[in-house]
């Protein structure tokens, strides 16, 4: 299972250091794409497959899903880790993402989740005082 809150750092050539204790559940590759909230997502190769069904059977006439199809999977490519447990953060994925040298890696049961340090802490403060209502309002 994938948990936890992790700090790392790009480094000079866009690697990130999945955790160690992340590497197990995820694999030796995986799936990085665009997430909501203006952060990066990780799907083990399982989950992944899982993911794309589902958007599989979205229906193509309605504009919405059609949005959700084109981004999570044109943002989409395959990841390997290296032998000390980096992928390679395209470009294009770390702009989306607003990345820079400090990223929050967060395991979230099937997916790995990665932020912008910053845009994290912000967004984790003001959920926080929320989550109460979230889980009443969820039934949880």
């Amino acid at each position: 299972m994938l948990i936890g809150e992790y700090v790392y750092i790009i480094d000079p050539k866009k690697r990130i250091a999945i955790p160690a204790k992340m590497r197990l559940s995820l694999g030796k590759k995986a799936v990085i794409t665009t997430g909501l909230d203006n952060c990066l997502v990780i799907y083990p190769l399982k989950e992944w497959q899982k993911l794309t069904q589902k958007l599989d059977n979205l229906p193509s006439g309605k504009v919405d899903a059609r949005g959700l199809v084109r981004i999570m999977l044109s943002g989409a490519v395959d990841v390997e880790l290296d032998k000390l447990g980096r992928i390679l953060v395209p470009d294009y994925l770390k702009l989306y993402a607003s990345l820079k040298k400090n990223v929050a890696i967060l395991g979230l049961s099937n997916r790995i989740e990665i932020w912008d340090e910053r845009t994290w802490r912000d967004y984790k403060s003001k959920t926080e005082k929320e989550v109460g209502h979230m889980a009443s309002q969820l039934g949880f």
